[in-house]
């Protein structure tokens, strides 16, 4: 799936609107202002006047490029200049094109000339004008930053993937840590089939902007490729191997084909029974069908060909529980919290269950204690149940004040649930009815 036309124009906007530092209300004129002194013959201030910050963001960029440049060049050079800025910031790209043309003219060296005209040509989505003014651009000046990055866009959207992957390379190298640029090379490889090489860019770009939606997304498809090749190589060389029933299971479980999933699953236990993981597995379904007996056998054979998985250990512990088994829950969930004193809140409120059905009411109120205080978040389920657990033992030992605040403390996270929940779901209304208002 390739990216967007109105998806590349909102990152040529976000891209230039970046190229000048803290590109925002006031500081952006400031900023500019400050050039402004330093160039008043070619940049008029009175240009940015009455428009939105996001244009001026976008001519502010623009003059960024060839303000200082221009300087010394001819009136003509510097009118046309202007009169090309002004087009573009008013999105009248035609008008803006037949500028900056008129200026690679005037200024045939000038290489910025050469990269806004290509700019123009991209969003205009002339594709080959776009190249040969790009290419011109970086023949001139080919350390001039965004030039082969917008070249490779444009080499892309005209399916010239190889040519492409060159010129984004090529400005890798004059930006290595520029985010953008390593998406686009990780969307051209995927165009290319090099689905490996795309999670290595997409990867990096992700560690550099981990909350870009793009850069997510063609992330997330690049690692489903090589997933999906690997999984296909695999049942390739050997179809009846273990490994493929193993993800043939994984597939059904997802696909809520549980029944599916059991018999892919047991196939692969029959194959190959010491495996660890492979009982694990086939617990969790079982126990997504609410086959607790199923679940604990598993769990069980599970801890038998690794005594050591604490996860196995907690899910038994879980399953006896529910099983209404709390003292076999409660020995298991002692193991878990001693293997690892730093255990999640879930662990330590499991067994203040098991304790509490125990009548262990004082070792129970001491767990309930840690699992709110080993909580990562003050709201949570574990920790409202525990609040509610907590108010019913102290209770029980009347310790009525004590209970009191807990139970306040309960309906307190309760209320706020159940306010954060209703805000989600008028959100979730609002946003369906959208289109239909359309």
């Amino acid at each position: 799936m390739q990216p967007s036309l109105a998806a590349s124009g909102e990152f040529f906007i976000t891209y230039l609107s970046k190229r000048l530092p803290r590109l925002e209300g006031e500081k952006a004129l400031d900023n500019f202002r400050a050039l402004e002194l330093k160039s008043r013959r070619c940049c008029k201030p009175v240009i940015l006047e009455g428009y939105p910050s996001r244009v001026r963001a976008i001519l502010l960029c623009t003059l960024l490029f060839f303000g200082v440049a221009l300087l010394g060049q001819s009136a003509q050079t510097e009118k046309t200049f202007n009169q090309g800025a002004e087009a573009l910031r008013n999105g009248r790209l035609d008008e803006a094109a037949e500028r900056f043309s008129q200026l690679t003219v005037l200024a045939p060296g000038f290489a910025e000339a050469y990269f806004n005209l290509g700019l123009v040509r991209l969003q205009q989505r002339d594709f080959h004008s776009a190249i040969l003014a790009l290419q011109k651009s970086v023949n001139l000046k080919p350390r001039l930053r965004g030039a082969n990055l917008f070249l490779g866009i444009a080499k892309y959207r005209n399916e010239d993937y190889l040519d492409a992957q060159t010129a984004l390379k090529r400005e890798l190298e004059i930006a290595p840590s520029n985010p953008d640029v390593l998406m686009w090379l990780g969307v051209v490889q995927l165009a290319r089939g090099e689905n490996s090489s795309a999670v290595v860019s997409l990867d990096k770009a992700a560690k550099l902007n981990p909350d870009n939606v793009d850069i997510l997304y063609h992330r997330g498809r690049a690692h489903m490729l090589v997933s999906k090749e690997s999984y296909e190589q695999m049942y390739k060389v050997d179809p009846k191997s273990w490994r493929v029933h193993q993800v043939l299971s994984q597939s059904f479980t997802e696909a809520d084909r549980l029944d599916d999933a059991i018999k892919e699953c047991t196939e692969a236990i029959r194959s190959k029974p010491d495996e660890p993981g492979l009982h694990e597995q086939l617990a969790d379904i079982y126990w997504k069908q609410n086959q607790l007996e199923q679940a604990e056998t598993e769990f069980e054979n599970e801890l038998k060909v690794d005594p050591q998985s604490t996860s196995s250990m907690y899910k038994l512990a879980v399953v006896s529980l529910e099983r209404s088994k709390p003292a076999v829950a409660a020995e298991l969930l002692k193991q878990v919290v001693q293997r690892s004193p730093g255990s999640s809140a879930e662990a330590y409120y499991q067994l203040g269950r098991a304790q509490a059905q125990l009548a262990e009411n004082e070792a129970a109120i001491g767990n309930f204690k840690l699992a709110i205080k080993q909580s990562q978040q003050p709201d949570t389920e574990t920790v409202r149940q525990s609040y509610y657990q907590l108010a019913q033992l102290y209770r029980r030992a009347q310790h009525l004040e004590e209970s009191r605040q807990a139970l306040e403390s309960f309906l307190r996270l309760k209320q706020q649930a159940d306010a954060n929940e209703e805000l989600k779901l008028q959100d979730k209304l609002k946003r369906a009815a959208q289109p239909a208002a359309r």
